[in-house]
Formats: structure tokens, sequence, C-alpha cells
């Protein structure tokens, strides 16, 4: 291999005519310098010179653009931050999230013989939060809403002498209350366990055929039916056919002895959750114990139930708590005229809304009473209170013990110049 010849660059150092040499020599070391430049820099790698590979590509997303400059606020006037939902208030100053703490209750009133009284108005009324008066923010009246019935019957084996009286009773009702192409009703048996035997339906004769299959045996799981009844069916039900707004009644009708078992939910837990989907309970009692056969009842026309059992009292609880009634009849027949009364009651009541002068966001329960003060004999049936916890429709329907963290109100249950029991 022949030994190349170093590379030389000659430059002549001769002094122009009036130029002096040092300026000869700093022009030759700046031309070598230039010369040997392009073998310092370094290579490049394939990936700087080489395109780039197919393959997927980020899209990079579009600029929000800046929010316009909100108007100067009028002098004193208190500026309001701008609310996007689901932002929160603490991130970076982006939005705030709140709950408004709107109380609303459904309710009717009654005179002291149990007739509707559908002729009061806004005036007529006074509504206290744990005896602490309140606005009446908001007032209408409710008529001829469509219902929506969950027929609730106990077929355990301690109501099998009585199996045949609820049939009759959840038949009789449904056809006394039952309107073809508004109402419509769903029925669920309960012994061990809840079981849906017909879903929601207008047809009575399809709800009258699955009532007269039903057979007894087993445990009694109360709570646990009111509980999944409310929360998979009633919470939301059919809407109304045709473009009818969508505004319903949802009512529970319970046909047992009262003598839970079995049930994983609590009493309170079942009478929480019928007030967070709004439904209010009617109970039928199948004990014929305390009962007079001679003597009428005042209220309902049928027989006298002279004392309640301890199983009575629970049917009472759950009917009071949600804004309804209890009846303790020995026949079918004593329910003829009760019957045709709460159809009335469901389609002509009253509705009133406030805002709590309490909206400590604390979770316990707030007791609610509403007065007609120029009115002394009316008794007012609604819900007997309600407990501070977030709107249902921005969080799961599940009861939360002891301390939920807004306000939402289903409320009261007033008798007696409006007082709660």
């Amino acid at each position: 291999m022949k030994r190349q010849a170093p590379f030389v660059v000659s430059v002549p150092v001769r002094a122009a005519v009036g130029v002096p040499v040092k300026v000869a020599l700093t022009v030759a070391l700046a031309f070598l310098v230039f010369l040997t430049l392009p073998a310092k820099l370094p290579a490049q790698s394939p990936s700087e010179t080489s395109p780039p590979s197919p393959g997927p590509q980020t899209e990079t997303p579009a600029q929000t653009p800046p929010a316009p400059t909100p108007p100067a606020q009028n002098p004193g006037t208190p500026a309001v931050p701008a609310q996007t939902p689901g932002a929160d208030a603490n991130s970076g100053g982006q939005a705030l999230k709140f709950s408004v703490n709107l109380v609303d209750v459904l309710f009717t009133v009654l005179t002291r013989r149990n007739k509707l009284v559908s002729d009061l108005d806004k005036p007529d009324f006074q509504v206290f939060d744990d005896n602490v008066a309140q606005q009446i923010r908001y007032f209408t009246k409710q008529t001829d809403l469509p219902l929506r019935i969950g027929m609730l019957l106990d077929t355990s084996n301690s109501i099998r002498d009585r199996l045949r009286f609820e049939q009759d009773a959840s038949v009789s009702f449904l056809y006394s209350v039952l309107r073809r192409n508004k109402d419509e009703a769903f029925v669920m048996t309960f012994d061990d366990e809840p079981q849906i035997l017909q879903a929601f339906t207008g047809d009575t004769g399809k709800l009258r055929d699955e009532i007269v299959k039903t057979r007894a045996g087993g445990g009694t799981a109360i709570y646990d039916a009111i509980y999944t009844a409310c929360k998979n069916e009633l919470s939301h039900p059919p809407r109304p056919p045709g473009d009818q707004p969508d505004v319903v009644r949802r009512v529970m009708i319970l046909i047992s002895d009262g003598d839970d078992n079995l049930s994983t939910h609590t009493r309170s837990e079942a009478i929480q959750m019928a007030q967070i989907t709004d439904v209010v309970i009617y109970t039928i009692s199948t004990n014929t114990e305390w009962i007079s056969t001679t003597q009428k009842d005042a209220n309902t026309g049928g027989s006298l139930k002279y004392h309640l059992t301890d199983n009575d009292k629970i049917l009472q609880d759950l009917a009071d708590e949600t804004g309804g009634r209890a009846f303790f009849p020995y026949r079918v027949d004593d329910l003829d005229q009760s019957f045709q009364d709460i159809g009335d009651e469901l389609r002509n009541q009253y509705s009133i809304a406030y805002l709590p002068t309490n909206g400590i966001l604390d979770g316990r329960y707030h007791k609610i009473r509403i007065d007609t003060p120029d009115h002394k004999g009316y008794q007012v049936r609604a819900r007997q209170g309600y407990f501070a916890r977030p709107n249902p429709g921005s969080e799961p329907l599940t009861p939360t013990k002891p301390a939920p963290t807004a306000i939402l109100a289903r409320p009261t249950a007033n008798k007696g110049s409006a007082k709660s029991n």
C-alpha cells in the first residue's frame, strides 16, 4: 500500500503593496480553518437524516380558545365565578361545582273524614324544617298524574292461610285504580328473596293471571323486597305515552303480615331507598288479630282494628315514613272504598319546594312539618322527613349510613293540623 503524501496548502506570504505582512498571514490562517471545518462537524445519525418510519401518529389536540372576558359587574354586586359541570373548585381556578339544596315535598290534604281537599293555594300553607319556618319558593298543584305501581305480595309460609285474601285484594286494587293507556304496574312476590312475576304493563289481565298463580312457602324478606323494587323498578319507570309530560306518581302496594326474618337490608335502608326514589308505600296487613267484625272503622268503613301488633306497627311505620297509609282489613270488601280513595289521592296532590335555612351538609335526618294555619281540621299526608344526601341523579342509588354530603329532600307525613307523628 502506498503511503499518501500529506495534504499541504501553500499560501504566498508576500506582502502586497500597502498591506502589512500580519494581515496576509491572518487571511491565510482563516483560509486554512475554513478548509478544515467540515471535517470537524459530527456526522448525523440515520434517524436525523432519514424520513420517519410509518406508524401511528399522535394528533395534537386543538387549542381551546380563551374564554371571553365577562362583562363588568355592577358596583356592590359580588362577582360570580364561571361554573362548569364536573370541574373542581380547587383545580387551578377553572370552575366551581356545588349542589343546590332544594327540598321538594309532594303531599295531599284531607279533612277529618279523610275527604280530599284540592282547592288550596300557596298562602294556605306553612312549612317547617326541624321546627324552623321556611320560605316556600315554588308551589304547584298536580292533578291526574299517570301512576306507576309496584304490587308486592308476601308469599312466605307465614301468610299461607291468607294467600287467597292477598290475591283478591291485589286484583281488586288494580281493577279499581289502574286506567288503561295511562297507568302501569308490575307484580313482585317475596319469600326468601324478591322475584318479578310481571314487568310493568297496563294490561290488568296479565297482572291478574300472574297474581293468581302465586303459592306460599319460605321465609320473609320484606325490606329486601322494598329496597329492590324501589331501586331496580320504580327508580326508572316507563314514561307516559305520546307527548304527555314525563311526570309520574310512584306507588307501592305492600301486602304482608309485617314479619321480616330474612332481609339483608334494614328497615331504615328500605325506607330511605323509598324516599330517594320518591315512592309512596301503602301497606295492607294480613293479620286478623284484634279485629272486630261487628264494629266499623270510622275512617275506612271496614272492620275495626282496635289494637296494633308489633308487626302491624312496622307496616304503619313504612306507610307513615313515605307518606302513604296503612290498612288493617279483615275482608277484601273492607278495602273497596279505601282503594278508590287512594286513586283519588295519588292523582290530586300539591307540590312545595324550599331552600332550607339550615343548609349544613351533614347527612343527618331532617323532620318536616306542613301546617294549614287557617284550616285547623285539615291533615297533610306526606313524608315525615328526609336524609341530607346527594342528588340521586349524580350518584348511585345506595343509601348512605349515617353521613351523606348534600341535601335532597323527599319529605313527610303530617297529621292533624299538619303535625307529624
